[in-house]
């Protein structure tokens, strides 16, 4: 079996309802673990609000949800001192495979995968940083420093530590989500064509017991399934209206989640987490 590539859409103002920056940190932090726990392969960051220019807050949550996934003996080497960054020590550890725990050269095994970063150039090869106390050499290689990779350990002795690189779809387990900030709307995200299945969350949408069984068939057959959040002020649809479109004409389906809600609002990071739950229970996000 093969994991899907599942990808979860969240709007820019996620993050507008806490003022403060510690807050924000807080916040992206539940979304980055609820994404971490469900194995989704890709957030999407999407502009939500047309007449306000929202880059800021759309890198302050790449920023947050790149350090997150980033194993944490990497991080020193690739981000470096910026504002955004003030509370990153409140962030949860991802704890996923590439976030190993193992420092030492006695963790490694022949055949372990890594994530590391490219540090030097010698006679042999490339020198990479793979969190222990030696670098491992890709031999015969020639590659910049800083560039961050996926390696697979060839060698392991007290004296040298080798490696090849590897693509990270190639890994057998789940290997962390890649962040992307869209530059557009909604709209935009939903022309493309690169996801199969598009799933709208809302509370104005049918209840998933009504569509369960048609979903799962698509679902099924799905290898790029994408599911879209609204804000924490405004759902999708208040969103695809602004923008001067019928939300459900541009999704295969537009879901209630969570009926019955006993709260007036639903947040968006407690919406990703209770939704991502119940597709993983009744669809299996491994199965293809």
């Amino acid at each position: 079996m093969s994991r899907k590539k599942i990808s979860i859409a969240i709007p820019a103002s996620v993050i507008s309802d806490t003022p403060h920056l510690r807050e924000k940190t807080s916040k992206i932090g539940l979304i980055g673990r609820a994404a971490a726990i469900f194995g989704v392969g890709e957030i999407v960051i999407y502009r939500d609000e047309p007449n306000r220019d929202q880059r800021f807050e759309a890198n302050l949550i790449a920023t947050l949800l790149n350090y997150m996934e980033t194993p944490q003996y990497l991080r020193k080497r690739l981000f470096k001192l910026k504002p955004e960054l003030k509370y990153a020590g409140i962030l949860p550890p991802l704890r996923t495979p590439h976030h190993p725990l193992g420092r030492k050269i006695t963790d490694l095994k022949v055949g372990e995968y890594r994530e590391g970063v490219t540090i030097a150039t010698s006679k042999v090869g490339t020198l990479v940083d793979v969190g222990v106390e030696k670098p491992a050499i890709i031999p015969e290689t020639r590659l910049q420093p800083g560039k961050r990779v996926t390696v697979r350990i060839t060698y392991v002795n007290n004296k040298m530590l080798t490696a090849i690189l590897a693509d990270p779809k190639e890994v057998p387990v789940y290997w962390g989500y890649k962040v992307t900030v869209l530059d557009g709307y909604l709209a935009d995200l939903l022309k493309n064509r690169s996801y199969d299945l598009k799933i709208a969350t809302s509370r104005r949408g049918r209840i998933f017991n009504e569509v369960m069984e048609t979903m799962a068939l698509k679902w099924k057959h799905s290898k790029t399934p994408l599911i879209l959040f609204g804000a924490p002020t405004r759902g999708l649809y208040e969103i695809a209206e602004q923008e001067g479109f019928k939300l459900d004409e541009n999704v295969d389906f537009t879901v209630n989640m969570i009926p019955g809600q006993c709260t007036e609002t639903v947040r968006t990071e407690e919406a990703i987490l209770a939704s991502l739950a119940i597709f993983n229970i009744f669809f299996g996000f491994s199965l293809s």
